[in-house]
């Protein structure tokens, strides 16, 4: 791989949106508000071609964050030493402004699930997901940022809250935390606590990234709301909300638009990346 550019050492405390190729032109072509993007680390681990060739023409005018769906950090088996090579090979190249992983798992024996899946905060995860974190963040060289669950179930074994937990995770690896307030607003839904007193207890000094996105809204078996963090449609008002409350507490922080799924053209992601920032330049500095 060629040198990518080094412009960015760090995300700006501004709108950004996940990148999706079918949006690279209009982006070169009117990328207002946003000031960066975001990637799926693992949609970049080939040898060349377009996708890293489009990347590279993206890094050299926008930050970029790098964020993975696959290292399995909760997993409890080891990490996947070939794909960790990859990741670190992509990061040396493109030099990201950021790199973050999901509190979760995705991985049994040598079996590889495409899903996020949930786990219990005890002592054995602590230890454990605080071991692969520092794998990961010593292979890398960089700190990296771990993201917090949509959760749609609660583990009685679980010992720790989940703010707390993270909190303890990120104070003996090092590492950072990325705030998903949809995640927050789902998880809150489907297990019945207040969202806003989530974020109360969150330890917001240490988030490096804020990301909120669409959910579905369907009903479990007895009725009650059920909400499923799909990456598919627009941020709905509620979560609007809990950004306003979490930014007020928080401070400007970078701000990211996910749309993964059902993805729309470009204008309509560009109007929920100015919301984005309509809501920071709420905010005091």
């Amino acid at each position: 791989m060629p040198d990518a550019s080094r412009h960015f050492d760090a995300l700006p405390a501004a709108p950004g949106v996940g990148y999706k190729p079918q949006h690279y032109s209009a982006i070169l072509a009117d990328a207002a508000p946003v000031d960066w993007l975001e990637i799926h680390a693992e949609n970049y681990m080939g040898d060349g071609g377009r996708p890293l060739a489009q990347l590279r023409a993206l890094s050299e005018r926008f930050a970029i964050s790098v964020h993975g769906v696959g290292l399995s950090i909760g997993g409890e088996g080891p990490l996947d030493r070939d794909h960790l090579a990859r990741l670190k090979r992509l990061c040396d190249w493109l030099q990201p402004a950021s790199f973050s992983e999901h509190l979760a798992w995705s991985t049994h024996d040598s079996h590889f699930l495409n899903d996020l899946l949930p786990l219990p905060f005890t002592k054995a995860t602590l230890a454990r997901i605080c071991a692969h974190i520092d794998q990961v963040q010593d292979s890398l060289g960089r700190q990296m940022l771990l993201e917090n669950p949509s959760s749609y179930l609660a583990f009685t074994e679980s010992t720790w809250e989940e703010p707390a937990f993270l909190d303890e995770v990120a104070r003996r690896t090092g590492c950072g935390l990325l705030l998903d307030v949809n995640n927050v607003f789902v998880s809150a839904t489907n297990l019945g606590f207040s969202p806003q007193g989530y974020i109360n207890a969150f330890p917001l000094a240490r988030v490096g990234e804020i990301h909120l996105g669409g959910h579905d809204e369907d009903e479990d078996d007895h009725g009650a709301p059920l909400l499923i963090d799909s990456h598919g449609r627009a941020v709905v008002d509620p979560v609007w909300a809990l950004l306003d409350h979490t930014l007020a507490r928080s401070g400007p922080r970078p701000l990211l638009v996910e749309w993964d799924n059902d993805v729309p053209d470009w204008p309509v992601l560009r109007d929920e990346a100015q919301r984005a920032a309509d809501a920071l330049a709420q905010v005091p500095a």
